[in-house]
């Protein structure tokens, strides 16, 4: 039975840009009641206004995912706003440091698992009661293609992304008996937001997302047909696919290879300062959806996330070739 979107109590943390701030519009356009989060408090308001200005209820609660006492607020303030229920919950507040380990500040990689994972864990913890008491809920969670497969020179980040496939597989145990409280999980390919550009970066060269890519919005309509019709796990687009099955098949072949296949990017890549990014704290940038790379680099198609490949042997091979080409378009000269 599908859920009904309207009037339904929204929480979305990481809101103010990328993917969190097409979630919330495509929410807005079916007239959630939206509580926002995010730590930038300017550019908080202005996509909350944004949402009202579609005709949705909404109201900014700045928050820190990785201050449980914060989570614990947001969702009692979401509880007590509209209508004493919170329906649906996404945790998509994320951020990311690149660099070889012993290269980058330890405190940095941290800072990658305090929010990617625990960050995650406090948003459940926050809201998993109020989902038991009134006996149903959708947790959404935004992973990545980072589940599947180790990313070198994120070690982090690979460690916060297999921490929560974990996290989640172990909270749907507990919750089998609860047949109306579902945990989503949406794993996308490289997905065009400014997060390249606030991340933490210690290789020297200049990040940009390895294509194909896939737009914010492609994520959100996910997002909000999650909310409508819970499933565990959604993968968008074919890379991910191929990046699960690849290494599954040839594990120490496809970490190895895609361990060159970044060292050869940031050979190549134009040189960029060595920058801690906004990790520690928010940016100032005025906030958006993407970073405008869907202008110039390949890109996949919605119509094509629904198709499931065979599993097969081929898929490690074009696994290698899907980021042997994403890394040359990325890096080449114009």
């Amino acid at each position: 039975m599908k859920r009904e979107i309207k009037h339904a109590t929204v929480v979305i943390t990481g809101a103010s840009s990328g993917i969190g701030r097409a979630i919330a519009l495509e929410f807005a356009r079916e007239q959630a009641h939206l509580i926002l989060a995010a730590r930038n408090e300017e550019n908080l308001m202005e996509i909350t206004q944004e949402c009202q200005r579609l005709g949705a209820k909404a109201i900014a609660v700045p928050t820190d995912t990785t201050d449980l006492s914060a989570m614990q607020k947001l969702a009692q303030t979401a509880f007590e706003q509209f209508d004493n229920k919170i329906d649906v919950w996404v945790n998509n507040a994320g951020i990311g440091t690149v660099g070889a380990f012993t290269e980058t500040p330890l405190e940095s990689h941290v800072q990658v698992v305090r929010t990617n994972l625990l960050g995650y864990m406090n948003g459940c913890y926050a809201v998993l009661p109020f989902f038991k008491d009134q006996g149903h809920g959708v947790v959404i969670n935004l992973n990545s293609l980072g589940a599947w497969i180790p990313l070198p020179y994120a070690s982090g980040y690979s460690a916060s992304k297999f921490g929560l496939l974990g996290f989640m597989e172990a909270l749907r145990g507990e919750l089998a008996n609860q047949a109306d409280i579902h945990i989503c999980d949406l794993y996308p390919v490289s997905v065009d937001t400014p997060g390249f550009q606030h991340a933490g970066n210690y290789t020297g060269s200049t990040l940009k997302p390895v294509p194909p890519l896939i737009a914010p919005e492609v994520v959100a309509k996910h997002a909000v047909a999650l909310a409508r019709s819970p499933k565990a796990q959604t993968t968008l687009g074919w890379p991910t696919y191929f990046a699960r099955v690849g290494y599954t098949l040839f594990p120490k072949l496809s970490r190895n290879l895609v361990g060159q296949m970044f060292r050869e990017y940031f050979q190549i890549g134009s040189p960029s300062p060595v920058t801690e990014g906004h990790i520690f704290e928010s940016h100032r940038e005025r906030g958006r959806v993407s970073d405008g790379h869907l202008k110039t680099q390949d890109r996949l198609s919605s119509s094509g996330l629904g198709l499931k490949p065979a599993v097969t042997a081929g898929g490690a091979a074009l696994l290698a070739l899907a980021f042997g080409t994403g890394i040359y378009f990325a890096t080449r000269k114009p």
